[in-house]
């Protein structure tokens, strides 16, 4: 264990030493930036260019690779969205008296990472940092669809689309149909899927180029759930866009 620790140490120490070289850094300066025998650096060096956290150019020095920079960019975006959203999530959670969710995307699953909660005794709380499968949201089931027939047809054989509830749409049938209604309406439903008693209405968040950064929700007792609620999240979710 001791021994996996230092290695972690000793790549963070590396990378950290690449990050603060104005362009690449070669071997000899990297071994006496961390104090790393050159064998070593070398050698944990070429683990980190496997991973794509560090790339080497034709001299044979070493910078940031795209995939570290890629986290750290999404990182970013994520910490952006949440900031210029945040005040939005405030103010529909006062306007409809429900909780309001800010998710992104990461593989198969959304993630709850901003959320606004009313002070009542029955409402519907999401975690910061939970997860849900793409099939069983609101948001979700829009992502999915943004990412096409292709996509989805793998996402079903990979999952195999776990029902949650008995309205889980389990079957790659039911889901293509449900999705071509989200789609059509700009907006989609979770009918009870993930959670029996549970609705929620959801509108994905763009950015300028038209790509999907995240999703906005508010989920409800499912007899309270009301139709409207979806105009006042898509023209909330414009407004965030317009503010990222």
């Amino acid at each position: 264990m001791s021994s996996s620790i230092q290695v972690i140490d000793r790549s963070a120490s590396l990378m950290q030493a690449i990050a603060s070289t104005p362009q690449s850094a070669s071997l000899k300066i990297l071994s006496a930036e961390t104090g790393l025998h050159p064998s070593t650096a070398f050698r944990i060096l070429g683990s980190l260019i496997e991973v794509g956290f560090v790339e080497r150019d034709s001299a044979g020095h070493y910078f940031i690779g795209r995939k570290l920079a890629q986290l750290a960019s999404s990182r970013r975006r994520s910490t952006d969205l949440r900031e210029e959203a945040l005040p939005i999530l405030e103010r529909l959670r006062d306007e409809i008296g429900e909780t309001i969710n800010l998710t992104i995307r990461e593989g198969d699953e959304v993630i709850y990472i901003e959320r606004a909660t009313p002070n009542r005794m029955m409402r519907v709380e999401q975690v910061i940092g939970s997860r849900a499968p793409l099939h069983v949201t609101a948001v979700g089931k829009l992502m999915l669809d943004d990412l096409g027939n292709e996509f989805i047809r793998a996402y079903s054989e990979r999952t195999g689309l776990k029902a949650y509830t008995q309205h889980t749409r389990s079957s790659i049938s039911a889901l293509l149909k449900d999705l071509q209604t989200s789609s059509a309406q700009g907006f989609a439903y979770d009918d009870e899927e993930a959670e029996i008693g549970v609705g929620c209405i959801g509108v994905l968040i763009r950015n300028n180029k038209n790509d999907v950064i995240g999703g906005l929700s508010v989920s409800a007792p499912i007899e309270r759930r009301q139709d409207e609620w979806a105009m006042t999240l898509k023209n909330a979710a414009k407004e965030i866009s317009s503010r990222i």
